[in-house]
C-alpha cells in the first residue's frame, strides 16, 4: 500500500507513522514527488493497517496497491526516476542516452581505441565486460581486476561514465570502486542474494532481463535492489529465448513499450545480445527509439572478427557511427531527442 501525506504534514508526523509501521513489521519508503510526498509500504500487510493509517496526523490517504512489485510500479511513483551520473549525463529525463564499448575488455589498445571510436560517434556512457559470463567455461572470461584498471583509466581519458557487469557476491566492492554502473546480467536477474548486495551500494544498477523471465518477474527482481533504499534503477530489455533459432535471441519491443507504462524506472533496449547479428543491430535499434526506449546499450569493437567474445554481433566503429546518425534523427522525431555530450 502506499500512504499519501497531506501537503502541510510535519516531520514529526513522518517519525510517528515510520515507528508505527517498523512496529507492525512493515518497512515504509519515502518517495517525495513535486505535488505530493508518499510513503510505500512493503510487507505483511492486513486490512486493518489501512484504517489505522489513514487515521493517523498527517495522512491524506491510503491507497491499495494493486501489483506485486510496489516500489517500481506508477502506482507508487507516477514521475519518471532520473538516474544520474558522472560528467552530466542522465538517464531517463525525457532526452536518448546511448552505452557502447566491447563486449569484453582484451587489453588497453583495444579498449581505448573503442573508447575513443563511441565517444567521438556521440555516445554517453562506456561500457566493457571484466568479468564475463560465459557458456562454456573453457571461454574466454575476462580480465578480472586487470579489466576494471583499464575501463577506470578509459573513464578519466575520455570523460565517460562506465558500466560493467558484477557477477558473483564477493565482486561487489571490487566493482563498484571503478564502475559508476553495476549491470546486473540476465543470468543472474533472479540471483535475489546479488541483487541485496548490488542494491546496499547506492551505487545506479541496470538490471537487464533474463532469458526466459516475465515482465512481472523482472519488475519483482528490481524491487530488491529498490527495496534498499537505491532507487538508481535502469531496467534493460535484451531478448528472450523463444523457439526461433534465426537470432540469438527475440528482442521483445512490446516489453519495451509496456514497462514504460507499468513502471517509473528508465527502459533501455540491447539489440545486440537481443539479435546476435551486427546487420539487425542498426534496426532494431530503431525500433526500440520507435518503442519509447530511454537508450541502448550496443556492443562496439574495433575488430570483430578477432574478438574474443561476441564479435558476430558487434559493430564496426563506422558502423556504429552511423547507427548514431539515424538514431539522433529518429529520437528526435518521437520527442526524446539524443542527450547532449557535456564535454
Amino acid at each position: 500500500m502506499i500512504i499519501i501525506m497531506k501537503n502541510n504534514f510535519s516531520e514529526k508526523d513522518l517519525n510517528e507513522i515510520n515507528l508505527r509501521l517498523n512496529e507492525s513489521g512493515l518497512k515504509g519508503q519515502k518517495i517525495e514527488g513535486t505535488e505530493k510526498t508518499v510513503i510505500a509500504v512493503v510487507g505483511p500487510i492486513n486490512p486493518e493497517h489501512r484504517d489505522e493509517f489513514s487515521r493517523m496526523d498527517g495522512v491524506a490517504s491510503v491507497v491499495r496497491i494493486s501489483k506485486p512489485y510496489k516500489l517500481s510500479s506508477r502506482e507508487t511513483n507516477d514521475q519518471d526516476t532520473v538516474v544520474k551520473l558522472p560528467f552530466n549525463v542522465q538517464v531517463g529525463d525525457g532526452n536518448f542516452v546511448v552505452m557502447a564499448g566491447p563486449c569484453s575488455i582484451e587489453n588497453h589498445d583495444q579498449l581505448f581505441e573503442t573508447a575513443q571510436a563511441v565517444k567521438s560517434a556521440g555516445a554517453h556512457v562506456l561500457r566493457g565486460g571484466a568479468f564475463k559470463p560465459r557458456s562454456s567455461p573453457y571461454s574466454f572470461r575476462g580480465l578480472g581486476k586487470e579489466g576494471l584498471q583499464l575501463l577506470s583509466q578509459a573513464r578519466s581519458k575520455y570523460n565517460m561514465p562506465v558500466i560493467t557487469e558484477v557477477l558473483s557476491v564477493r565482486d561487489v566492492e571490487l566493482v563498484a570502486q571503478y564502475s559508476d554502473i553495476l549491470q546486473i546480467g540476465a543470468r543472474n536477474m533472479q540471483n535475489f542474494i546479488l541483487l541485496d548486495e548490488v542494491g546496499k551500494t547506492g551505487k545506479p544498477v541496470m538490471l537487464k532481463r533474463a532469458l526466459a523471465g516475465s515482465i512481472e518477474e523482472w519488475l519483482l527482481a528490481s524491487e530488491y535492489i529498490l527495496s534498499q533504499d537505491n532507487p538508481n534503477v535502469i531496467l534493460c530489455e535484451r531478448g528472450i529465448r523463444t523457439f526461433e533459432q534465426a537470432t540469438r535471441n527475440t528482442l521483445d519491443l512490446a516489453a519495451i513499450a509496456l514497462v514504460k507504462q507499468l513502471s517509473h524506472l528508465p527502459v533501455i533496449s540491447d539489440p545486440s545480445h537481443g539479435t546476435g547479428l551486427w546487420n539487425l543491430v542498426e534496426p532494431m535499434s530503431l525500433a526500440s527509439v520507435a518503442a519509447g526506449a530511454d537508450g541502448l546499450m550496443i556492443e562496439v569493437h574495433p575488430n570483430p572478427e578477432v574478438a574474443l567474445s561476441d564479435g558476430p554481433q558487434s559493430l564496426k566503429p563506422d558502423n556504429f557511427k552511423k547507427l548514431m546518425d539515424v538514431a539522433s534523427k529518429l529520437s528526435d522525431a518521437v520527442g526524446k531527442p539524443m542527450a547532449s555530450l557535456p564535454y
